[in-house]
């Protein structure tokens, strides 16, 4: 079955705000240029360029409707263009907020490394180039020239200056960049308290900053006040294509019950399309809150998230663990990341405290011992289950502190290698109706 969109269709013209590098005030433009075209009434739509739960949760705050994740590495060609076809359905604009920087990826293929430059010219959107000048005046227009020309399939259409200084600061970085035919639409001053909070894993989550309403007023009257918003929305161009495509997972039942709270948050907006346009019906519930899956559901999904940040509630929700527990004894429960976390047999937070998790596998996990693991990988399947058939071949990555502190004795769920093909080994866990690892799915490969 195809990507289903609520949404009609319209033809949205595209729109990559990148950078040189990550830091650089993307998330910050990329939400006051949100709030500011919804504030004018323009139907903007947003997504993200590779993988990443963070910043399309406040790209839907900002705009009230689903962002989700471009990624030329890990989704075939046919899902790409019905997942970007799905974020502009609608829309006369679509906004795209660039990974790290603008031609960051990985992999050996040209056009499939994850980069956002990928998508600009894989769909023709022109780039807004957004350049930090802290430290630097003049020195911005060798960047500029260097990014305009690096590709000549993409097409860096105008640049915004960010943390500027002074008035004579933007004159000197401005006229520079202006003196090579480059556009400049407008320049943001440096201004800590627009700043988005952080944590280990990136922006603390849009749904956990009750402030969120009043920052996106305020980021929507800096872009009023200081771009220049006709330029940047004349600059778009482009097209999406109508597609489709099957879904990027085959659902893993009819009635997929999804834990869903501020432990369990990471789950991509086009699995979840996909699955619901193959026909599952999706039941949320909140381990939280201690609730346990829904009984009349056929299967359980446990995204990821920061369990890490609650392990002493998770810990003492009886209600969950016991639920979880009965509903694995006659039906699968997957869990990626946080969740498999959880479904491990306890997990040592960031105080060096153990917290008793669900034991539905044998490993245990700590946040104590942090070690960064990020990077997209591929997962062939050891055995059938939730996530396909032995076997079968899915992309996606890993982003996580926690570590194994003990790897129990479960077979392993998959055989991982890395984007430039290195072997990595086995990975996850699987016992009885349950399974689990850190890597998340993205999209099962074509065979």
């Amino acid at each position: 079955m195809s990507l289903a969109s609520p949404f009609p269709p319209m033809a949205a013209r595209g729109l990559v705000i990148g950078a040189a590098r990550s830091g650089s005030g993307k998330s910050t433009l990329m939400l006051a240029l949100l709030a500011a075209l919804r504030r004018r009434g323009v139907a903007v739509g947003a997504a993200k360029s590779g993988p990443d739960y963070i910043d399309p949760a406040f790209h839907s705050a900002a705009i009230g409707r689903p962002s989700p994740n471009l990624d030329s590495w890990a989704m075939p060609p046919g899902l790409l263009g019905a997942t970007a076809a799905t974020a502009a359905a609608g829309c006369e604009l679509l906004l795209v907020e660039s990974a790290m920087g603008l031609f960051d990826g990985a992999g050996p293929e040209a056009g499939r490394q994850g980069s956002a430059a990928d998508l600009a010219a894989r769909f023709g959107w022109p780039v807004l180039l957004l350049l930090d000048i802290s430290g630097q005046a003049q020195s911005a227009a060798a960047i500029a020239r260097g990014f305009a020309a690096h590709h000549p399939a993409v097409r860096v259409a105008g640049v915004v200056l960010n943390r500027v200084g002074s008035e004579r600061h933007r004159r000197g970085a401005a006229d520079a960049i202006a003196a090579l035919g480059l556009p400049v639409w407008g320049a943001l001053p440096r201004d800590a308290t627009i700043a988005l909070p952080e944590r280990h894993l990136g922006l603390v989550q849009a749904r956990e900053l009750g402030t969120l309403p009043a920052l996106l007023e305020r980021l929507a009257a800096l872009a009023e006040a200081h771009l220049d918003l006709d330029a940047i929305q004349a600059a778009a161009g482009g097209a999406v294509p109508g597609a489709a495509a099957r879904p990027a997972l085959p659902p893993p039942g009819q009635r997929v019950a999804v834990a869903e709270d501020a432990a369990f948050s990471f789950l991509y907006p086009h699995l979840l399309a996909g699955w619901r346009g193959a026909g599952a019906e999706i039941r949320t519930f909140s381990p939280l809150a201690d609730e346990a899956p829904p009984d009349d559901c056929d299967s359980c999904w446990l995204p990821g998230g920061y369990p890490e940040l609650h392990a002493g509630r998770l810990a003492a929700a009886a209600r969950f663990r016991a639920g979880l527990r009965s509903f694995a004894e006659t039906r699968p429960v997957h869990g990626e990341c946080g969740g498999f976390m959880v479904l491990g047999q306890g997990l040592e937070d960031a105080g060096g405290e153990r917290h008793a998790m669900a034991g539905l596998l044998g490993h245990a996990t700590s946040f104590a011992r942090r070690r960064m693991n990020l990077g997209y990988r591929e997962a062939r399947l050891l055995a059938d289950g939730p996530l396909g058939h032995a076997g079968q071949v899915l992309r996606g990555h890993e982003f996580h502190y926690a570590s194994v502190s003990d790897p129990g004795t479960d077979p392993p769920l998959a055989e991982l290698r890395d984007a430039q093909g290195a072997v990595l080994g086995p990975a996850g866990g699987r016992r009885g109706r349950a399974s689990g690892s850190f890597f998340h799915a993205i999209a099962l490969q074509e065979s």
